[in-house]
């Protein structure tokens, strides 16, 4: 079991009906749009979400995106996600597990890699800018 990151954030919803195929399992795809929602309230936690990144001139694509599928996520069923920051000194490193709202089973677990872009010259940051390490250091001070 992966260890907990230093922040965590956790959404909860039914799965809808718009996000399952033929056999009432949730399609592979949306589960990405899953783990987006979670790490949006995770950046939202730790003060520094989008829209503050894009103030502060940085874009942060994902550059990396891994997803283990256990069991499929059905229409109906309560589903928890939660996110993990794991990495941020260089990259944005976010760990994540689905799990059964009710049980704690585990349907999935993830982990997605972001970098900053300097949106003025598109150039990639070896380094997260200063701005972002300094959010996650007022949060886990």
């Amino acid at each position: 079991m992966r260890s907990k990151g230093v922040l965590q954030a956790e959404i909860e919803f039914e799965v809808p009906f718009f996000d399952v195929d033929s056999m009432e399992v949730v399609w592979h795809g949306h589960y990405v749009k899953y783990l987006e929602v979670a790490r949006c309230a995770l950046l939202d936690k730790l003060g520094h979400n989008y829209q503050q990144m894009r103030a502060a001139g940085y874009a942060w694509p994902i550059i990396d995106l891994q997803l283990r599928y256990v069991r499929g996520a059905q229409f109906g069923q309560r589903i928890k996600v939660r996110a993990d920051l794991i990495e941020w000194q260089n990259r944005l490193k976010i760990n994540y597990l689905i799990s059964d709202a009710a049980t704690g089973e585990r349907l999935t677990r993830a982990s997605s890699v972001q970098v900053a872009v300097d949106i003025a010259s598109r150039e990639m940051q070896l380094a997260s800018p200063r701005v972002l390490v300094a959010a996650v250091e007022r949060v886990l001070s």
